[in-house]
């Protein structure tokens, strides 16, 4: 492809990408592709001769995008957000373009230097204390394996031994990648100790401090304890001033995971549910969820960042450099040697909307839950599950010849079945104490009040349809 083709083929796609953004809410949200459909209708083998992008373009409009899942979508309710607004697509396009490889201040001066001033903005518009440095992970899922193993390695220092038997600790609702950073760890899946919830799915205090106390009596070494701010299910809070004080006490690493609730730290009538963030080693949340910033780009904030570096660090001579004494290498800053340049999407968001920009979009999708939440307090037959501290409701029907069991779980599977088969908007499910609960996950940058309207109209007519 000549420059030239590429500018003619680029224009085309910009304009598709136009269209798109504009006319997302247009679209069926998700697939009706049966498993195996869209690979039956791919060529098994590759073609011995190049094509013209005409034709690729083609099949790109035909067989993959009528079978992708629109989280562009206002009507996407499912999960948590996964934004990708235009000047973060736009950055994304550069970042392509350029193709740097930036594991290092010497492979891309300009890219190690962004981060580090971006992550900083990130700080401060967060409210961390200064005490705190960032590093930009792919995942929140990869942040976590960083801290368990750098909870690892500082437990097994202080214990003198790479043998001593350490526990962690993580409440009931904590996200799966910590059990799975634990067994990645290589500290075995009995090495989590899972700790009791209230009965707002917070972790209790008293039952972690209970069962360190028991670990370290039968001889293990009590090593990290991991609070949630705004856990998958429910958004629960875990107390983590009470949790700090016994980490702090118990000589435990402390992390403190806010993938998704983390954004919200930006806005000042949310801080209070930070509050005693400060004690924690290492916090991490996702920019790509509720903040404008496509996928992947992850958040990780530690204060003792020589120990990150000797649990991550490794210096073959064919990556040495001479300044690495006075820069900074993000490659030993987490699991990948190899990074994508993903500061620059980040500082297009930070400039293109603002502090003031984002705040608002924030404060609009935690309204529209409040909203939703006290619609389904209105409806007879319809019953909230949880609090709502940020923008999720997680919800069910209850109709008054059902009792609380089984069979009123299949009546809710049921309805939100009915809701999604509507493919206008797209909810997903959780189980809380054992109950099946739909969740109505606002934070879509598009979604406005009317599309929340929408799917509160849709949740009815299911339920009336029942």
């Amino acid at each position: 492809m000549t420059p030239d083709e590429f500018r003619a083929h680029a224009h085309e796609l910009v304009d598709w990408m136009a269209d798109y953004l504009a006319q997302a809410g247009n679209r069926p949200i998700t697939s009706t592709a049966a498993p195996g459909d869209i690979r039956a209708r791919l060529p098994a083998v590759p073609p011995d001769v190049g094509e013209p992008f005409s034709a690729i373009f083609r099949d790109f409009e035909q067989l993959i995008v009528p079978g992708m899942t629109h989280w562009n979508h206002p009507g996407w309710f499912a999960y948590f957000p996964a934004n990708s607004s235009p000047p973060s697509i736009l950055a994304e396009m550069l970042t392509a373009t350029m193709g740097a490889q930036c594991m290092s201040w010497n492979t891309s001066p300009a890219a190690t230097e962004l981060e580090q001033v971006v992550m900083d903005w990130l700080r401060q518009l967060s409210g961390l204390p200064d005490t705190f440095t960032g590093v930009i992970q792919d995942t929140a899922s990869t942040a976590t394996l960083v801290a368990i193993i750098s909870a690892r390695e500082r437990a097994r220092a202080r214990a003198g031994t790479s043998d001593a038997q350490l526990t962690l600790y993580a409440s009931g609702e904590s996200h799966s990648s910590i059990a799975k950073a634990v067994r990645l760890a290589g500290l075995g899946a009995g090495a989590l100790r899972v700790v009791p919830v209230d009965d707002v799915f917070a972790l209790q205090p008293a039952a972690l401090r209970a069962m360190i106390e028991a670990d370290r009596a039968a001889g293990m070494v009590p090593a990290c304890v991991v609070a949630t701010v705004g856990t998958t299910s429910s958004t629960a809070v875990d107390p983590l001033p009470a949790i700090g004080e016994i980490a702090r006490r118990n000589d435990l690493w402390f992390h403190v995971d806010a993938a998704y609730a983390g954004s919200a730290a930006l806005l000042p009538e949310c801080r209070h549910h930070f509050a005693g963030l400060e004690q924690a080693d290492s916090y991490v949340f996702n920019p790509h969820k509720w903040l404008m910033t496509n996928f992947d780009c992850t958040a990780y904030y530690v204060r003792d960042v020589p120990l990150l570096l000797r649990a991550c660090s490794i210096s073959p001579e064919y990556l040495r450099t001479a300044h690495d004494a006075q820069v900074v290498n993000f490659r030993d800053w987490g699991i990948q040697l190899g990074r994508r340049f993903r500061a620059l999407k980040l500082w297009f968001v930070l400039r293109s909307y603002g502090a003031d920009g984002l705040r608002a979009m924030l404060r609009k999708h935690i309204e529209y839950a409040v909203t939703f939440r006290a619609m389904v307090e209105r409806e007879p037959g319809f019953e909230v599950m949880a609090p709502s501290p940020f923008g999720l409701v997680c919800f069910r029907h209850h109709p008054a010849h059902l009792a609380d069991g089984a069979e009123l779980d299949r009546h809710n599977e049921r309805l939100l079945a009915r809701i999604n088969a509507s493919r206008r908007v797209y909810l997903t499910h959780t189980t809380l104490a054992g109950r099946y609960a739909i969740r109505m996950a606002i934070g879509q940058w598009q979604t406005s009040a009317e599309d929340v309207t929408t799917a509160w109209d849709l949740v009815r007519e299911a339920a009336a349809a029942a």
